[in-house]
This record gives C-alpha cells, structure tokens and sequence, in this order.
C-alpha cells in the first residue's frame, strides 16, 4: 500500500477529530469494524480488552489516531453517538430489481434523496442540504446533523421511507476519505459547511417512541410456575423480533431487549445468555450482527432503569 495512500487516511482521521468527532479504524479497503469488534476475536477465544464495541474505541486523541493508523491504512469510522451526531443515509437501489415498496407514499422517487426530498415537501419544509455532506463509494449521501440536546436518538432504516436511514446512538458511519477494495471512487465530502443542527421535525419523527411508566415490581409465582412464565416472556420477546416487518426490525429487537432487559436487571435472567437469544433472532430476520449487538446493548440498559424480578 502506497504510503501516501496511508497518510492520507490519516490525515482524514485527524480532519474528522479535529471536528470533534470521535473515530475508529475500519478494515482497510472496507466498512467492518477493525481491532477485534466482535463478540469473539476470530479464531482465538477471548479477547484482552473484552471486546470493546466501536462506540468504546473511537477517539479525538490526536496522538492516539496517529498511533493507530501507522500500523495500517484503516479505513474511517465515525461513532455518530460519540461525536454528537445524527446523520441521515440517502440510499442508492443496489440493482434493477431493488425497488421501492409499492404502496409507498413517493411515487416517482427513484433513491433515497428523492425520497427524502419528497418527505420534506410533505412536511411542509424546505430540502436541509446546507450542512456537512458526504458523497458514498455507491453514489449515496451521508447528510450530518448536530444531535438534539436531551434526546437518545437511535438508528433507523426506513423510518423516514425507502432509501432513508439514520444513524446516531449505536451506529457509525464511513467517513470522508475511506476507499473500498475493487472501487474507484472514495467517501468524499462534496460540502463542507458546519454541521447543521437536526430540524426539529426530523426529531419529533426520529424520535423513540416512549416506553408505558412502569415502576419496578416483583411478579410473585409457585416455584414450578416460575420457569414457565419466564420461558413465555422470553419466547413472546423472541417472537416480537420474528414476526416484526422488514422495515421495523430494528425497533422490534430493540424493545424486546427493553423488555427482558427488566428481568435481567431483577435477577430473573443472565444477561449473557439474553444477549445471545436476542443476537440469534435478530440474525435470523436477517440482520447484521454488530448492529443487532449494539440494538441490545442499548435495549438492555433501558431496561435496566426499571427492573423486573420474579419471586418464587
């Protein structure tokens, strides 16, 4: 790899920091996480630094940066959560055949720009372009926003409609500068005014549906009752992420893990052993496993705000 080809990775990591966002290496040539993201480091058990997730690793050190991409010409992450952002993905068909729903509500619209132009004009607001832009390897379009101040916005894909995801708390994006092996183009920022702060519309839409109030409580049950009934609130959960539509799996993991994540916090269940249910089902609707890991993470702290036991 050419070392001009390193540098200016490098420098693209350190243009982003200095922004104040927070980074992580990628694979070179690639958009996976690098440095042991998954669960298990492949091939040799467990990891010495337990698997810090991407959010964990990602960094504005300077030093740290330099350090990091002179052992390899990584590719760039940026942590939305970390560095305050919520960027909007306008999305690209992948082929003839990738279509859009046909009883969605933009006719006409061929990718996700059109799609969110068409929002826009439903909304009654204008097109909020004037902001960091990021042009993808595929011909998308990375628009960052300054997250709201009091608000934990998550991921989506589709929420918005067909072509249109965001990321924010548990997700990242490939930064400006990034290569893919095989492409000849490069993530490159095609506008670089300051950051924009979220319309407050698209807030109110990204906005996570509240949970009921609940206070912590003790289901009281016969000791041969109690397995039973956890076995069907795991199940239910379980089933809420099987049957949830293509566009709305995402919520539905993330809620199940809400849900069984009260009963970790009460003592009922493992929390090891519901993260891996939880991974499995999202993995099977067709899922990707860092970010079904990242939806449970975030579900299973939320539920642990209002814990749940069940006593014999």
């Amino acid at each position: 790899m050419p070392q001009a080809h390193r540098s200016s990775l490098l420098s693209a990591a350190l243009s982003a920091a200095e922004r104040g966002w927070a980074v992580f290496p990628l694979v070179p040539g690639d958009k996976r996480p690098a440095l042991h993201s998954e669960r298990r480091c492949p091939g040799t058990g467990v990891c010495v630094d337990g698997h810090r997730m991407p959010e964990q690793r990602a960094t504005t050190d300077p030093a740290r940066i330099a350090r990091c991409w002179d052992h390899a010409p990584y590719n760039i992450g940026v942590a939305a959560g970390p560095s305050g952002l919520v960027v909007v993905d306008l999305d690209v068909p992948k082929g003839p055949d990738d279509l859009p729903p046909a009883d969605g509500d933009t006719p006409g619209a061929r990718d996700g720009s059109g799609v969110f132009a068409a929002l826009c004009g439903r909304h009654g607001q204008e097109y909020p372009g004037d902001t960091y832009t990021v042009r993808t390897v595929s011909g998308g379009t990375h628009l960052y926003y300054a997250a709201p101040d009091g608000i934990e916005l998550r991921n989506t894909a589709g929420k918005l409609g067909w072509k249109v995801d965001t990321r924010a708390h548990g997700g990242y994006v490939v930064g400006a500068g990034s290569v893919l092996t095989g492409k000849a183009a490069s993530y490159t920022a095609v506008h670089e005014a300051p950051v924009a702060p979220l319309p407050g519309w698209l807030a109110d839409l990204l906005r996570p549906a509240p949970l009921p109030p609940q206070k912590p409580v003790t289901v009281a049950l016969a000791a041969e009752r109690r397995g039973k009934w956890l076995q069907a609130a795991v199940n239910g959960e379980l089933e809420r992420v099987a049957t949830s539509p293509a566009h709305e799996h995402n919520n539905a993991l993330y809620l199940a893990s809400v849900a069984l994540g009260q009963l970790v916090a009460g003592g009922a269940l493992a929390e090891e052993q519901v993260t891996g249910w939880l991974t499995d089902a999202a993995l099977r609707v067709g899922q990707k496993e860092p970010e079904a890991r990242r939806t449970v993470a975030s579900g299973l702290r939320a539920g642990a705000r209002r814990p749940r036991a069940v006593a014999a």
